[in-house]
């Protein structure tokens, strides 16, 4: 890991610290008002309105997944714990569920909405997605909603997973995928915050994790952004945490309709 790699850890990790503390004050503020989170979570938010209020997602990656009671899942970023509560619905008390994530106010609040739950089968961990804290083949399944785009570089987050997979084990991601980035937005830390600046191709992606060691990558769904619900999400997700988007906004004229959500599935060999 280098110098500058642990530095955008540290500005990620500051700026999703002031995102929860505005979603906490402001009532959504920096969190569950964007247009990414409500996709496939509309039931979910229902059930688990305090974690979904501080959650930065892009899409369910729990949604169709074919999780199953026992089994184990991961889940990469956990953020709040909206997805760790959703998972340890669906693997049942004779399950578990993994967090990871590098934000200590993060994990605080994960805990305490899995506390809330009243939930013993679920356990937050801090470390980072490209080292993760979590023994080789012990899961059957990793998740991860619009987080991996935010780790500076990639590949070792793909050999993570298929590390920590148990043979068969499977992965449901969904995460921002872009085309041909203009270089004003790959230098915005704002975009970089967002799940913007920091996205690689779809077809980048699928080849890492190919390139990883799993089998049968595809993506089953998109959903693709227009200029107006890229700058909602700048806006809704860190604009009131004293941030501004004016100095990008012509570059989303560039890239409207190049910058979507997708999500991947796949399996370990």
């Amino acid at each position: 890991m280098t110098h500058e790699h642990d530095q955008q850890h540290d500005v990620v990790a500051s700026a999703y610290t002031d995102a929860l503390e505005h979603s906490k004050s402001k009532g959504g503020c920096c969190g569950g008002g964007g247009p990414t989170l409500p996709a496939g979570y509309e039931q979910e938010l229902e059930r688990h309105a305090e974690a979904g209020a501080s959650s930065f997602g892009c899409g369910n990656p729990l949604a169709f997944a074919g999780v199953e009671a026992g089994q184990t899942v991961l889940d990469l970023g956990s953020g709040a714990g909206l997805d760790l509560l959703i998972a340890a619905e669906k693997v049942g008390t004779e399950g578990r569920v993994i967090g990871v994530d590098m934000t200590d106010a993060m994990i605080e609040a994960a805990r305490t909405n899995v506390a809330k739950a009243g939930l013993a089968n679920v356990e937050v961990r801090k470390g980072i997605i490209e080292d993760l804290p979590v023994e080789d083949a012990s899961v059957d399944w990793v998740i991860s909603n619009c987080v991996i785009n935010l780790a500076p570089d990639k590949a070792p987050v793909f050999r993570e997973i298929a590390r920590v997979l148990k043979p068969g084990g499977r992965i449901s991601i969904s995460d921002i995928v872009v085309k041909d980035l203009p270089e004003t937005l790959r230098a915005s830390m704002e975009a970089y915050v967002a799940c913007v600046g920091g996205a690689i191709s779809e077809q980048e992606y699928a080849d890492g994790l190919a390139e990883a060691g799993l089998e049968g990558v595809e993506v089953t769904d998109r959903v693709v952004y227009d200029k107006e619900q890229l700058l909602e999400i700048l806006k809704s997700d860190f604009g009131c945490c004293g941030t501004t988007t004016a100095h990008v906004s012509p570059a989303l004229d560039e890239v409207e309709g190049r910058v979507w959500s997708a999500r991947f599935v796949g399996r370990r060999l």
